[in-house]
């Protein structure tokens, strides 16, 4: 079962909420008890990098041609993929017939740490920059860009 703390003063766990007490109820004091610990992502920033996400794949598959007949959510999921790819952050691994196989990292919350996160978004950026807007000289696209620094 989860439980929700809040780190207090001398690092006392202290539950999060009056129904998170509640539960802690059927603990006996002094029982001892494991616990995981997962530090929560900040949602507006996670927006934020699915927001950006949203506007590097609107400029790229307005300049494709031949995307009208294909799924757009199976083309934006493969394009958050491989933008995630191209700024470093995959796993490698080798097929049973020998090819390598690039896979990228999970930005799913439970996979990746805010500071790791935040890290990746830069280097989104720097790997939008210069593969997906290298060309662009269009000024109000330049300046969305800047919106999302």
């Amino acid at each position: 079962m989860k439980h929700l703390f809040i780190k207090q003063a001398g690092g006392v766990l202290v539950p999060a909420s009056d129904e998170e007490a509640e539960k802690m109820l059927r603990y006996k004091t002094g029982e001892p008890c494991e616990v995981e610990i997962k530090l929560w992502r900040n949602p507006q920033f996670h927006r934020k990098v699915f927001a950006f996400f949203g506007f590097c794949f609107e400029h790229w598959s307005g300049e494709q041609a031949g995307l009208e007949n294909m799924d757009e959510a199976s083309q934006f999921d493969r394009f958050r993929k491989d933008l995630t790819i191209l700024a470093g952050f995959y796993e490698q691994t080798v097929r049973l017939n020998g090819e390598f196989r690039t896979e990228a990292k999970s930005l799913a919350y439970g996979n990746m740490e805010q500071y790791e996160f935040e890290k990746v978004y830069r280097a989104l950026i720097n790997a939008a920059l210069k593969h997906i807007f290298g060309k662009t000289t269009d000024q109000n696209t330049i300046n969305r860009l800047y919106a999302f620094f």
